[in-house]
């Protein structure tokens, strides 16, 4: 029997301290753990914790979950990896509601901005349509 093991460990900044995320699947389940950094780690400093403390981590402190396979392709995997790396870290809710509002906004002016263009192309296509009938009336 062969059992799969996969861990990812995501490092992201919570507004106070840089927080790291790890999650493990072994064996078909899911367990996570969190680990306050403090100040921003360096790559060194997580490689030093990677290699020195994960295997202290506690990850299945309660009920068994299932977890979705993971891709055998490698292409694939790395396609969910960029993918959940697109994909904003936790975050409040004060910080989801201000993106939310930032997107709305980008969304209202974008509309602005292309009815101010269609304005100006329609004053400029009138403009032409009105020299062009003062030339043929010899003006």
């Amino acid at each position: 029997m062969q059992i799969s093991v996969s861990s990812t460990l995501t490092v992201y900044h919570d507004g106070q301290f840089w927080v790291g995320l790890a999650e493990h699947v072994e064996g078909g389940r899911y367990g996570v753990a969190r680990i306050v950094f403090g100040a921003e780690p360096s790559d060194e400093e997580i490689l030093q914790f990677v290699a020195g403390r994960w295997e202290k981590l506690s990850f299945f402190g309660g009920e068994p979950t299932e977890a979705s396979k993971p891709a055998k392709n490698p292409k694939r995997r790395a396609r969910e990896a960029a993918r959940a790396l697109k994909q904003p870290a936790m975050g409040t809710k004060a910080q989801q509601a201000l993106a939310a509002q930032r997107e709305a906004m980008k969304r209202e002016s974008a509309h602005a901005r292309s009815q101010r263009r269609a304005d100006e192309a329609d004053a400029r296509f009138k403009q032409r349509k009105l020299k062009r009938k003062q030339k043929h009336r010899g003006h």
